[in-house]
């Protein structure tokens, strides 16, 4: 049976892969410890949950009306984002998508054609280049020093702009590094692409996970421009712990949300309507339930960030937002006999039992991807195994 080039050129996502193979040796009996796939480790908040469960009471479960999003949403996600991004949007910027995955789906596929470049910083989330790819665009990949904390630089982006240029792709906080770039860093960037004709899509995601005295600033908020260039992505998945609702918002220029809801009507036709109801209360409702959540989360960065720093062959920079840790471990590969992330991460998977993602799924093939959403108990017994395997420093 043939299949289309598209999805014969597509890979597949290495986080989910990792977490399926440590879920079929636990189900053989091995006890895995999982640092794969980036979910919190808790339940969606009461509130939350109880919200969506008055909306199918009151049934609310045909389509949502409009596809882009019911109304309470929308306004819902205006207040959030003038509330905490002191960014100014209508209703009609804002669309509601199923998950933030799907919202840069449709951005994709609203404004990229055959031969468009995209700029990338590496390390970058696994979806973003498979993602461009089945536009028929290519990325352009510029790869963060450790010097600067492996965040791309303005001058970087300068250089890596052609006349091909559409998208810039920014992220901050990061997956899968872990870092977050300051204020100032944001309007460094915003200023380097302000005369050019290009977007910024700036996945937003882990906004609220912030640890230390790390401050956030939106792309947007850098300036009108930057305003006028950007759309912004986020989602209830990791604030709030909603992975699986399957709800997210980007806002932006009325006619990209326009385009993008359009692609949305021929295809999902949005967001399952009591979930959206559930964002409603995620993002109006009690917020201290997220915050004793990104405090949980400070804590074992800072635990994990020490741990791995002591290990032989392991060099970490500090995760100041998300909830992933991103060390280098090209120094432990020729003592444990292996030639990259792909096979240090089976080998400390097979000998040690601790899943990890290899780095070159995010451009970096120096580094493994450790997600602390999960419990301390489990962090504390991974590292104690990636000691026993590669010694103390």
């Amino acid at each position: 049976m043939k299949l289309s080039q598209r999805v014969q050129k597509l890979a597949e996502s290495a986080t989910l892969a990792v977490s399926a193979k440590a879920a079929a040796m636990k189900k053989q009996g091995v006890d895995v410890v999982s640092f794969g796939a980036g979910e919190p480790d808790f339940p969606t908040p009461e509130h939350i949950r109880a919200a969506a469960k008055a909306a199918l009471d009151a049934g609310h479960t045909g389509y949502a009306k409009p596809t882009s999003g019911i109304p309470e949403a929308k306004q819902a996600v205006c207040a959030k984002l003038k509330r905490e991004n002191q960014l100014d949007y209508e209703p009609s910027q804002v669309l509601i998508t199923v998950g933030g995955k799907e919202a840069l789906y449709l951005a994709c596929m609203a404004v990229l054609d055959e031969g468009d470049e995209v700029i990338l910083p590496a390390p970058y989330w696994v979806t973003y280049p498979e993602q461009v790819k089945l536009c028929g665009a290519r990325t352009v990949v510029i790869e963060g020093r450790e010097s600067s904390g492996y965040k791309m630089t303005a001058e970087q982006i300068a250089g890596a702009i052609t006349e091909r240029t559409r998208v810039l792709i920014f992220n901050s906080p990061s997956n899968p590094g872990g870092f977050t770039y300051s204020p100032d860093q944001v309007k460094a960037i915003a200023d380097v692409v302000a005369d050019r004709d290009l977007l910024v899509f700036s996945d937003e995601m882990y906004d609220r996970l912030i640890y230390r005295d790390q401050r956030f600033m939106s792309f947007a908020a850098a300036g009108p421009r930057a305003y006028a260039q950007a759309l912004t992505f986020n989602a209830g998945s990791k604030t709030y712990a909603m992975t699986g609702w399957r709800v997210g918002y980007v806002a932006g220029p009325e006619p990209i949300i326009k385009a993008m809801a359009k692609l949305q009507s021929q295809t999902t036709s949005g967001t399952a309507t009591f979930n959206q109801h559930g964002l409603v209360e995620a993002l109006n409702g009690d917020q201290q339930p997220a915050e004793q959540m990104r405090r949980e989360f400070e804590g074992r960065a800072e635990y994990m960030y020490e741990r791995l720093n002591g290990l032989a062959g392991v060099r970490c920079v500090r995760p100041t937002g998300a909830f992933y840790a991103f060390p280098n471990v090209s120094d432990a590969y020729a003592r444990l006999g292996v030639a990259g992330s792909v096979d240090f991460s089976a080998k400390v998977l097979e000998e040690a039992h601790v899943a990890l993602v290899p780095g070159v799924a995010f451009g970096m093939d120096a580094h493994v991807r450790l997600s602390f959403a999960t419990s301390m108990a489990q962090i504390k017994k991974g590292l104690d195994r990636l000691e026993e395997l590669l010694g103390k420093a």
